[in-house]
């Protein structure tokens, strides 16, 4: 499981490190994406063909089209370099507004890469207890 906050920098040649932590867990190779809320998501590929399974087995209706096409469009297997750093296509780069400061979120199955000006401002409409009241109610959370 991914947890934890990490802050890294991304260089001019779109390389950003992938802290060691995280390395241990996603593999040798693993899956850079477009993620939801704006951030890209790192997944490991044995986690990401799945998910590309499931999309696959759904019905053919436009809306899952089209959340296919979002995600296997804006998708790249990667593998670090010796020194831990993946290289993050410009496509995925300018959807994820990364330009200098970025920062590694553990999010349980996977690792979020964000803008740390677009983490700042990830702000819940509701409160935290709001939410957990919402998905104990809802899901069954447990917490």
């Amino acid at each position: 499981m991914f947890m934890g906050i990490f802050n890294h920098t991304i260089d001019p040649k779109n390389r950003i490190i992938v802290p060691a932590k995280y390395r241990e867990e996603l593999g040798e190779a693993f899956v850079v994406s477009a993620g939801l809320d704006g951030c890209l998501y790192l997944t490991k590929k044995t986690d990401w063909e799945e998910f590309a399974k499931n999309l696959a087995d759904l019905p053919m209706t436009r809306e899952t089209r089209r959340l296919s096409r979002f995600f296997l469009m804006n998708s790249q297997e990667c593998e670090p370099d010796k020194q831990g750093r993946i290289i993050i296509p410009n496509t995925l780069k300018e959807l994820a507004a990364l330009e200098k400061d970025v920062v590694l979120v553990g999010s349980g199955k996977r690792v979020e890469i964000w803008s740390k000006d677009r983490l700042d401002n990830e702000v819940p409409d509701d409160s935290m207890e709001d939410i957990v009241e919402k998905l104990s109610t809802d899901f069954g959370l447990k917490f």
